[in-house]
């Protein structure tokens, strides 16, 4: 079914704001289309695109693994994918993306700010016509979804409407356009005049944007916005970042209530803690100087956060819940994907690989945070290791004492991944881990005796679990034989 924008209530895309877990509490509350923040096309050009079975999203992960772009069924048939762009071969490009992960692509001509306007994106478009009617007419001929694009109004009202017939003339099926120009910013007034002149030159629906300061503050508003700018739809950006709740035509909801929705979605798709807590302080704006905003400013994690909203129970839920997962579908032999999900889940990361030959031949790092473990008497390290569809590549994470550390970095092998990952804990610990160079240990000397003793090979599992058991015997190991 194509997407229609006529008389629909729509999320506007914000940076920062509009990723997967502020998409969905809007539906939740009576949004009908929800756009995402606006993505620079290279940038999208560079990642790649993940079935992520443990969360059930698909991924667009980039060479960092940092997940850029995130989405899900619920709201695959209302989701708009807005991209800022400067270049006509790189919309024309579109190697990178599966059109039938959203529901149609629009075209950001209005972003006023500097890191748009310096690379000739965003409202710096809006100076090149030319430019413009060719990455929409390239995108509307080369795709099968709707494409749109949002605007800023130009100095002129004649100017502002010469340019949106050029853009009617592309082919698009709706122009968004924020009634405010390039210069002007929130505490300038909203010009719904040259809105509602576009609304009145063009047939493709116009979408209303830039109210939320002076007009909309709840649902009701809504309708006061559309009429006075004659569009078929209305876009709603701060006053939904303040509220998503401003889509309720039963009325607003008490803003702590949305607040923990939106952590539960947060949790639930493991969105990145900072970003969380950055969309939690633009709702708490008048209130960050309360008890529970200075909580919230110094929380520094996800369950820091849920900590703060009494909400720990749940947080512990989705980790055991997405744990169990994991193991499942490593069991009935399934792949999975890890992707930026280590990250938002407080991992400590390096760039690490294990290399056999920068290593001393009887140990490894394995060992010697096992070892470590057991000296401390805490539990012994538990690894958790997925596969990639994409290249069959693994990567693990380790927990111990109830944190956990991972290497960026994909391996050929579950092994190697282990290795990595204990390399990343010790090195963060401070602990030697085995690197030639490194003064000898005890350990060390355990490790050559143990191989002389039983002949295994420390790089295999069996010899690891071979070691593991000489080490945890008192009779066998006693530092006064050394």
């Amino acid at each position: 079914m194509v997407l229609s924008f006529c008389d629909k209530l729509i999320l506007a895309p914000m940076v920062r704001v509009g990723s997967l877990p502020m998409r969905l509490l809007a539906l939740d509350y009576g949004a009908d289309i929800v756009y995402c923040e606006e993505l620079v096309d290279i940038k999208m050009l560079q990642c790649r695109r993940v079935v992520n079975e443990v969360l059930q999203t698909v991924d667009y992960v980039a060479p960092t693994e940092r997940v850029i772009f995130q989405t899900c069924e619920r709201e695959k048939d209302r989701l708009v994918f807005q991209m800022v762009g400067c270049s006509v071969n790189t919309a024309a490009d579109r190697s990178w993306f599966r059109e039938n992960d959203v529901a149609a692509i629009d075209i950001n001509m209005g972003c006023p700010k500097e890191y748009s306007t310096k690379g000739g994106m965003g409202a710096a478009l809006l100076s090149s016509p030319e430019k413009i009617e060719k990455i929409l007419k390239t995108l509307v001929n080369g795709i099968s979804k709707p494409v749109t694009c949002k605007i800023r109004i130009l100095p002129t009202l004649e100017a502002t409407v010469n340019l949106v017939k050029l853009i009617e003339r592309t082919g698009v099926a709706a122009i968004a356009v924020h009634g405010r120009k390039k210069e002007e910013r929130p505490q300038h007034p909203v010009h719904c005049d040259f809105i509602k002149a576009i609304s009145e030159a063009v047939s493709v629906p116009v979408i209303a944007n830039g109210g939320s300061q002076e007009i909309i503050r709840e649902f009701q508003d809504v309708e006061a916005f559309r009429s006075v700018t004659g569009a078929s739809s209305v876009m709603v950006a701060r006053a939904a970042m303040w509220n998503p709740s401003v889509f309720r035509r039963e009325g607003l909801l008490p803003l702590e209530d949305v607040m923990r929705d939106y952590i539960r979605y947060a949790v639930r798709y493991n969105n990145h803690h900072t970003n969380t807590k950055y969309c939690l302080c633009q709702m708490m704006r008048d209130q960050l100087e309360s008890p529970l905003g200075r909580k919230l400013h110094a929380t520094q994690s996800a369950l820091d956060i849920c900590e703060v909203f009494e909400m720990t129970s749940f947080y512990e839920s989705c980790q055991l819940s997405q744990e169990a997962m994991k193991v499942s579908l490593n069991i009935n032999g399934q792949e999975t994907v890890e992707t930026d999900n280590e990250e938002n889940l407080n991992v400590i990361q390096m760039a690490v690989r294990f290399e056999r030959k920068d290593y001393l031949p009887q140990v490894t790092p394995k060992m010697f945070l096992l070892e470590w473990c057991r000296k401390e008497k805490l539990p012994q390290p538990v690894y958790c290791t997925v596969q990639r569809s994409l290249d069959k590549f693994f990567r693990s994470v380790v927990s111990v004492n109830e944190k956990k550390y991972c290497s960026t970095l994909w391996d050929k092998s579950k092994k190697l991944a282990e290795q990595a990952a204990a390399i990343v804990c010790l090195r963060t610990l401070g602990l030697p881990e085995g690197k030639l160079g490194e003064e000898e240990s005890n350990l060390v000397r355990k490790r050559k005796r143990a191989v002389q003793d039983e002949s295994v090979d420390v790089t295999d599992s069996q010899g690891e679990e071979q070691i593991k058991k000489r080490l945890q015997s008192n009779e066998n190991f006693d530092d006064s034989k050394d």
